[in-house]
């Protein structure tokens, strides 16, 4: 499962899972990093999962390199059908004052509005892993005909629940913030709520996501 363990500075190292991006190797991230937080490994301090590495950050006072990577090669993790996996639907409004790239969608992929959403909506996305900005996630993968790459030129402000797509994989922005990804709608769930300290994020690594289109009116009524 794990190809390496190295050190990365003094007080983190990484697990190196492959260097390919795609959903069975990150699933093994996700066993491995969801068993990790089970094991209540003494000194460990962060963990970070991503689409292909584990990071694994520790107090030196506590644990070193030597020591804690062989707690971890000790580690037996279970398989992901053995795991709770959660299935979340998100409603998403594509109404063109939502749909920021829509026009660019349609030129560059020569599909027409439908033809995008026909082949986006109500279709599974796994998550691959969240962060850049607190709980965005990042899912795939999308249909190929989808496929296309950042804006040339980023939005200096991206709006808060916007959805979007790049290559493969598509994103929710949990807060306004800069992003090149190109936004084909905009949901009102808080995706990351900081208030809510039992549940941060509605969506987590390993769980499957629906998008939904739900009409301007629906959206300003979840909105309130």
């Amino acid at each position: 499962m794990i190809k390496n363990i190295s050190n990365l500075g003094d007080a983190a190292l990484y697990c190196d899972f492959g260097n390919e991006i795609n959903k069975e190797i990150n699933t093994n991230v996700i066993s491995f990093f969801k068993t990790i937080q089970e094991q209540n490994i003494k000194g460990i301090t962060n963990l970070a999962p991503s689409y292909n590495k584990l990071i694994i950050s520790f107090d030196l006072d506590l644990i070193n390199f030597s020591d804690l990577k062989k707690e971890i090669t000790k580690i037996k993790v279970l398989k992901t059908s053995e795991r709770h996996i959660k299935s979340v639907k998100i409603p998403i409004c594509c109404e063109d004052e939502f749909a920021l790239d829509m026009e660019r969608l349609k030129k560059k992929l020569n599909l027409s509005k439908n033809e995008i959403l026909n082949n986006y909506l109500n279709k599974e996305y796994f998550c691959y892993m969240t962060g850049f900005i607190a709980g965005m996630p990042f899912l795939g993968d999308i249909d190929k005909k989808l496929h296309l790459n950042r804006l040339e030129t980023p939005r200096v402000k991206v709006p808060k629940g916007s959805v979007g797509i790049t290559e493969q994989f598509c994103n929710i922005y949990t807060f306004e913030s800069p992003g090149g990804w190109n936004i084909i709608g905009n949901t009102p769930i808080k995706v990351f709520d900081k208030l809510n300290q039992e549940q941060l994020t509605t969506i987590s690594p390993g769980d499957k996501v629906i998008f939904y289109q739900i009409s301007k009116e629906k959206y300003l009524s979840l909105n309130d």
